[in-house]
């Protein structure tokens, strides 16, 4: 008996002995992460102390709710992958070993989303078996947020739909959170969110959210957005949607109308625009009226005036229909358009006056603003102020005076007028008897120039009327000037008379006709009171031809007397007739003509003095100037 003790004693020591000589040990990850179609390792680490047999290894795989499911087995006599378990063909396992410890992986192909399970390492190795678990995780990023806005949402209701945020394809379930610009919303009484699961076929998360509000008018401009939280391997991420706003409906309580064009005050003839504005949205139904009258020119929040006249001032009311609430507020804009009547000048325009005397101007209108007067002559600033004094008038007063009324607080309000002023005086000769040598040798210019109002008139008195070649009137408002041409090959005494119907004056002057010498002119002046005679000294031009600064002269000096023309005229057919005969008698050969006796019976020396013709008629003078005898024939080109 006491042996069979012993005997079993060692027997247990033994096997006591051996199970510390050959323990075994198994660890594995509590989780392993991996991307949806990834690839997934799964090491299982084993160390086996003294046992030189080789292990069993297991893999298994347990689903929810069930038992676990074998993958893989390996012994001595092999290993076997296990068909029909949904991994057939997409997993692998390698094995490896430093020193004691050993290592099985598994390795999972095309991560899907179902395998997102438990998986079991077992060794099995002289009777002892171990085993470790590990998780696998598996992750999808969703796709980018998508959010739209409702149309609106009212103050008078208490939840208003704002919007919807949508996310899809993500793994694990994605997470929605709202937020109102930089504050997150989360359900109250005054917030609903409600979000709703969807599994999609290809076993991913979808997640559609909805935001119900109780919204307030500080709300207008406020900014919406969500945020979509994930998980990926190692880490938590997030994506923000875009902003949207949201439109606001809320009942009007006040009417506002304004002047929105022009900016500045109105004046008579601007375009006018009044708007009309409720505190509310959307903007109430409106109407206008001006002076109690409905305006028919009115369109949505505005009416336009065009071309405005004093009779468009008055009140313009505003009357709006909330839509919401029904009821009719009123809003209403006092218009001033402002007038400048026309500008009224006393003494009425024209005004006469005599020479020495003094003028009073008075300038005014009419206008709804201050004004200020300008006084203007020929574009130059003569006076401020209402009232315009002329003293001791001559003729250089009269002329046009222009009066200017502005409008102090609208310069653009301005208007004018005119009054054109005479100053009535007997002539006087302001430049006598000028005279104006020209570049022709045998005519002169000479000019006279006189004022006086009514405008005077001027006549010309020559001591030889036949040397007069041409006149120019050039008339102004108060004075004439006249300018004749006339021949000076003759000594001419020039008188100039001005005449209006208050008097008469003269004045003259004696041209005489000598060649480059001095010459004595005496100039008489006639007037009404007294006669004047000054003598000076002048030089003369050469006596020439023509009227100097006209391209066709109507007289020329000498001739006038018939006979002489006659005897000119016969002169000429008796050297025609002689040239005939003398031809005659070459061609019969008569007479000899050599190069050193040729003769020219036709030309002789020209005469040192020319002959002039004059010819008249009762519209218009033509002079002829003929060659002397025996002289060649020229133009006046060539003379």
């Amino acid at each position: 008996m006491a042996q069979r003790k012993v005997a079993l004693a060692l027997a247990g020591l033994y096997i006591l002995l051996c199970q510390v000589w050959a323990k075994l040990e198994v660890s594995m990850e509590d989780r392993v992460e991996v991307f949806l179609d990834d690839v997934a390792e799964i090491p299982c680490i084993y160390e086996i102390n003294g046992s030189s047999s080789s292990p069993t290894i297991q893999w298994f795989v347990k689903s929810v709710g069930r038992n676990k499911e074998r993958l893989y087995q390996k012994d001595d006599s092999g290993a076997i992958v296990e068909r029909g378990t949904g991994f057939s063909g997409r997993i692998n396992v390698s094995y490896s070993q430093e020193g004691m410890m050993r290592s099985s992986i598994l390795t999972i192909n095309a991560v899907r989303v179902t395998d997102a399970r438990d998986f079991i390492c077992q060794v099995n190795t002289e009777g002892s078996i171990e085993e470790g678990r590990t998780q696998l995780l598996v992750f999808n990023a969703p796709s980018f947020p998508i959010i739209e806005a409702e149309t609106y949402a009212s103050v008078d209701e208490t939840l208003n739909k704002i919007a919807t945020c949508e996310v899809s394809n993500g793994y694990p379930t994605p997470k929605i959170t709202w937020y109102k610009g930089r504050a997150p919303l989360y359900s109250s009484d005054d917030v609903d969110v409600r979000n709703r699961l969807t599994v999609n076929s290809n076993s991913l998360y979808s997640v559609h959210s909805e935001l119900y509000l109780t919204v307030e008018k500080e709300d207008i401009g406020a900014q919406f957005y969500c945020e979509v939280t994930y998980f990926v391997p190692g880490a938590e991420k997030m994506i923000e949607s875009k902003r949207i706003n949201i439109t606001v409906h809320y009942p009007t309580s006040k009417v506002t109308v304004f002047q929105d064009s022009p900016e500045h005050l109105v004046k008579e003839g601007d375009r006018v625009e009044i708007r009309c504005e409720g505190d509310g949205n959307p903007q109430p139904v409106k109407s206008f009226t001006h002076n109690n009258e409905e305006l028919i020119n009115s369109f949505e929040n505005m009416v336009v005036l065009h071309n405005v006249t004093r009779q468009d001032s008055g009140l313009y009311e505003c009357s709006s229909l909330d839509t919401t609430t029904y009821e009719s507020i009123v809003g209403n804009l006092t218009l001033m358009v402002h007038y400048l009547d026309p500008v009224v000048i006393t003494p009425e325009n024209p005004y006469s006056l005599d020479e020495g005397q003094d003028l009073s101007l008075t300038c005014n209108a009419l206008s709804s603003l201050s004004t200020h007067a300008f006084w203007y002559k020929d574009d130059v600033l003569l006076e401020e102020g209402n009232v315009l004094t002329l003293h001791n008038t001559s003729f250089d007063t009269a002329g046009k005076y222009l009066c200017e009324v502005v409008a102090l607080e609208l310069p653009e309000l301005k208007r004018n007028s005119f009054v054109h002023v005479s100053v009535r005086g007997k002539p006087t000769i302001t430049e006598g008897v000028e005279v104006i040598p020209l570049d022709t040798e045998k005519a002169i210019n000479v000019s006279c120039r006189a004022t006086g109002h009514p405008t005077p008139t001027i006549q010309w008195s020559l001591s030889d009327e036949q040397a007069q070649l041409g006149r120019w009137d050039t008339r102004t408002e108060n004075s004439v000037l006249s300018v004749i041409s006339i021949s000076t090959t003759s000594d001419i005494r020039a008188s100039c008379k001005a005449t209006n119907a208050l008097g008469t004056t003269e004045t003259s002057r004696q041209i005489q006709a000598i060649q480059m010498k001095q010459t004595t002119t005496t100039t008489t002046t006639t007037t009404a009171n007294a006669t004047t005679t000054t003598t000076t000294t002048t030089r003369s031009n050469t006596t020439g031809t023509m009227v100097a600064g006209t391209a066709n002269p109507k007289k020329i000096k000498k001739g006038g007397n018939g006979y002489i023309i006659a005897i000119i005229i016969i002169f000429i057919l008796l050297l025609a007739v002689l040239g005939s005969v003398l031809y005659f008698m070459y061609k019969k050969g008569k007479i000899a003509c050599g190069r050193s006796g040729k003769q020219d019976l036709t030309k002789e020396k020209a005469s040192s003095d020319d002959i002039v013709v004059e010819m008249k008629s009762s519209k218009s003078e033509e002079a002829v100037l003929l060659q002397g005898v025996n002289g060649d024939r020229k133009t006046s080109r060539d003379q």
